[in-house]
Formats: structure tokens, C-alpha cells, sequence
């Protein structure tokens, strides 16, 4: 990461021809939001005196305590390629304040930045690595979105099956010339489904590489005629989208899930991080599977967990082991989808597995079999908890949970179960095209 100063980023702009900035931040539910200056008022937000309305953003404050100040962390800037060389654009990560100087509670990467304070605390770095999946379909005449698509392409496949291989290397060019390290792409299972990776680094880095990614990725496939779509199951009958969650701690520069004398090369701190996750799994879902459709990506059958349990090469339970070990050993948390709020996810990951390792928490044996093949009886027999089957349940779970509202803090805590009670009362008044199909013409 690049430790600019003030007088750095006045240069870059000047030396760049840079003469929109986007001071961007992201709301509570994972949305990116950005205030527009030119290169005149740089200096003014530079020395954080940039004011917004907080009321007009959901999840953030009321109408009467609305003034609110964009700090921007300066590590952030970044140019953005894509657009033209000609009056170029670059932008700036910030952190939301109250007037008074005070950090404002419901900024989601103020959040993310508590808990890994106590990380620090501890001795640990906090490092995650993304698996980032998403649709490429057509647009309509007038441009709007569609779940249309032409191909048939699977996993791994390659052009001319792969319709959409010219918009990924695009979007892959764009990231790297960003200073992203993109590890993998590839084209997903499902038609138009497609995951790009790139490489792991400290929390915060990452949830802000997260919100960049899907800026360029929906940016990129735009030039290209086609609409990017992070919602996690767009389609019935195919697999839906996840982002698989890479974690690993580090101390003193070594990472501390490694232990080649350990049970299957893992540490004990690794056994009790891993623990924690599992315990806290149900009350986290609602954070890092936050919409309706996140709970039709979660069903058997299509590579998505549904049950509270851990396996090394075994795939179908919640959180898996990949064979790296040294330095690639991590933990994979297969449940999360990109609808949700990275800075959010990722700041209840490490507070649930900093639990388990404080606790001293025991993950319990390792599952070898497919999940999707046991009964209800089966997995009752053996003691494995499933995830929440759908918004309500998560809710519910979520609702229950004083380690939730202690991670997040009561803004966020309440804030967040008013928006979902909401969506599920919206959704509830709904008929869908599926009621119609099954029952107008029975009855």
C-alpha cells in the first residue's frame, strides 16, 4: 500500500491532469456513495472539511443531526484508467464523521477499523482474500437490465462457449492497472457466471478492494453492452453467486493457522478462530447474506452450505480447509454472497474468530461426508446446525444476538433490523410470477 502525504496527492493530481475527485463511502447496507469535487476544492477536503447531507443516506442519521464530514484515508487515491485522459478521475476512500471530530457510529469501515484495533491489540493482522462472483448478461433496447444471455458456457470453459471472456480480461486489465494483483479469473458454472480473484492482503485493504472491484466490474461491462449483476441468484435452476471469504492471521510476520505438528497442519489458534466463526455462523448470516434472494442461493444442490460445520477438501460445509498449507494455510468461508457489506462482513468474521481463540473454542470433528445426502434425522443424530433457512430465520437469529450488537454497535444493530423487517414486509405483500404459474389456473 502507498503511505501518501497531503502535498503527494495534490501532485498526483496536478501531474495526472486529475480534475474530478470522487470522495466516496459506503452505507450501512454495503452501497457505494461518492460526493464529486474538482481539483479547486481538493485542498478543502484534504483538510477534511468536506460536508454532506447524512439524512439523504440510508441506515445514517435523521434530518435534524444531519451534518456529516468525509475524511478521506489518503492511502486510497486512486485514478480511474478507464475514463478519459482528458480531464481524468480519481478518487478517495473516506471515513464519516459527526461535526464534532467524533467518528460517526454508523460508518461501516469505522466499524471494520474497531475490531481490528483489537486485533492489533492481540498481536494479529487480519488478512482476507476474496473469491468474487457475478453475471454478465444483456441489456434491453432502452438499456436496462435483463437475466438474457446467449451462452452456455460452464466452468472453466473458454471463447467462443464464453460470450463474455473479452468484457472479463477488460475488467482484469483495468483492476491491474488500478493496482489490483489479480491471482485467478475464470468463467463460473452457471451460463454468464463468471469469478475473478485477486490477492489477499490486511482486512481493511480488502473490503476496500471489494467496493472498488464491483465499481469497475459493473464500469467495464457497461463499454461492453452487457450489465453486471452481483445479486446472489439471479436465475432458478443454476448456481448462484457467492464471495467465498480467505482468512489467515498474522503475527510477527508469520501466519499463526500454520502449525506443521498440528492436527492436519492447522494451530490451535486456527482450530479456536475457526471455532468462533462456527459458533457466531447463524447470527452473522444476516450480515453476509442480507437480501431475500441470498437465501435461494443457499439450498442443496448447488455448491452453497447450508450447514454449521467445517471439512478440509470436502466442499459442501459452511467453512472449508484448502490444502495450502505454511503461509497459504487459511480458513474459506464459503456462505458469504457480494450483496453484502464488505467492511461489515469481514469486521464480524474477526470478531467471531478473535471469540473463539479468547474462549479457547473447539471446532469439533471435521465433516468428511456430502451434507447435501444426510436427513434432517441424520444431521440431527450427529449435532449439525443449519443456517437460517431464509431472511426470517436470519432475522430472528440476528435480533437474539447481544455479540452482534456489541460487534456493530446499537446504531448499525437497529438500524439494520428496521431495513430487513421492512424488506421482509414488502416482499410478503408481493405475488409473484411463480403463485401465478402454480395457482391461477387450479383454482
Amino acid at each position: 500500500m502507498s503511505h501518501y502525504t497531503k502535498q503527494d496527492i495534490m501532485r498526483l493530481v496536478e501531474e495526472n491532469n486529475v480534475e474530478f475527485i470522487r470522495l466516496q463511502f459506503t452505507d450501512v447496507f454495503g452501497t457505494l456513495k461518492n460526493v464529486a469535487i474538482t481539483a479547486r476544492q481538493l485542498e478543502k477536503a484534504l483538510d477534511n472539511k468536506c460536508m454532506f447531507d447524512g439524512s439523504s443516506v440510508d441506515g445514517f442519521v435523521r434530518i435534524d443531526e444531519s451534518d456529516m464530514y468525509l475524511y478521506p484515508d489518503l492511502d486510497t487515491f486512486s485514478i480511474f484508467t478507464w475514463r478519459s485522459s482528458r480531464g481524468r478521475v480519481a478518487r478517495l476512500i473516506c471515513d464519516v464523521y459527526r461535526p464534532d471530530g467524533v467518528p460517526f457510529e454508523g460508518d461501516p469501515r469505522g466499524v471494520l477499523k474497531r475490531v481490528l484495533r483489537k486485533a492489533v491489540k492481540m498481536g494479529y493482522n487480519f488478512c482476507v482474500g476474496p473469491e468474487c462472483e457475478f453475471f454478465l448478461f444483456h441489456t434491453d433496447e432502452e438499456g436496462r437490465p435483463t437475466t438474457v444471455t446467449h451462452e452456455k458456457a460452464g466452468y472453466f470453459d473458454v471463447a467462443p462457449l464464453d460470450l463474455g471472456e473479452n468484457a472479463r480480461r477488460d475488467i482484469v486489465l483495468t483492476l491491474e492497472d488500478m493496482g489490483f494483483e489479480i491471482e485467478a479469473s475464470h468463467h463460473e458454472v452457471a451460463p454468464a457466471q463468471h469469478e475473478i480473484d485477486f490477492k489477499y492482503t490486511n482486512a481493511l485493504k480488502t473490503a476496500d478492494n471489494i467496493m472498488t472491484f464491483k465499481l469497475v466490474v459493473k464500469s467495464i461491462a457497461k463499454r461492453h453492452g452487457l450489465y453486471a449483476s452481483f445479486m446472489p441468484k439471479p436465475i432458478s435452476n443454476v448456481d448462484g453467486s457467492g464471495m467465498h471469504i480467505n482468512m489467515s492471521l498474522w503475527k510477527n510476520g508469520k501466519n499463526i493457522f500454520a502449525d506443521s505438528k498440528g492436527h492436519l497442519g492447522i494451530s490451535k489458534e486456527g482450530y479456536h478462530f475457526l471455532a468462533g466463526i462456527l459458533r457466531y455462523a447463524p447470527e452473522m448470516t444476516l450480515i453476509t447474506n442480507p437480501l431475500i434472494n441470498s437465501y435461494k442461493r443457499l439450498v442443496p444442490g448447488y455448491e452453497a452450505p447450508i450447514d454449521v460445520t467445517w471439512s478440509t477438501s470436502n466442499r459442501s460445509p459452511l467453512i472449508r480447509i484448502p490444502a495450502a498449507r505454511g503461509i497459504g494455510t487459511r480458513l474459506e468461508l464459503r456462505s458469504p454472497d457480494a450483496a453484502t457489506n464488505p467492511y461489515l462482513a469481514l469486521a464480524v468474521c474477526l470478531a467471531a474468530g478473535l471469540a473463539g481463540i479468547e474462549e479457547e473454542l473447539e471446532p469439533g470433528p471435521h465433516n468428511i461426508g456430502n451434507l447435501y445426502e444426510m436427513t434432517r434425522e441424520e444431521k440431527e443424530a450427529a449435532g449439525i446446525r443449519s443456517l437460517p433457512r431464509d431472511m426470517r430465520e436470519s432475522l430472528h437469529a440476528f435480533r437474539k444476538s447481544e455479540f452482534m450488537k456489541e460487534v456493530l454497535g446499537e446504531h448499525i444493530f437497529h438500524k439494520y433490523i428496521s431495513a430487513k423487517k421492512a424488506e421482509l414486509r414488502s416482499y410478503q405483500s408481493q405475488v409473484t410470477d411463480w403463485e401465478i404459474n402454480e395457482y391461477l389456473y387450479k383454482i
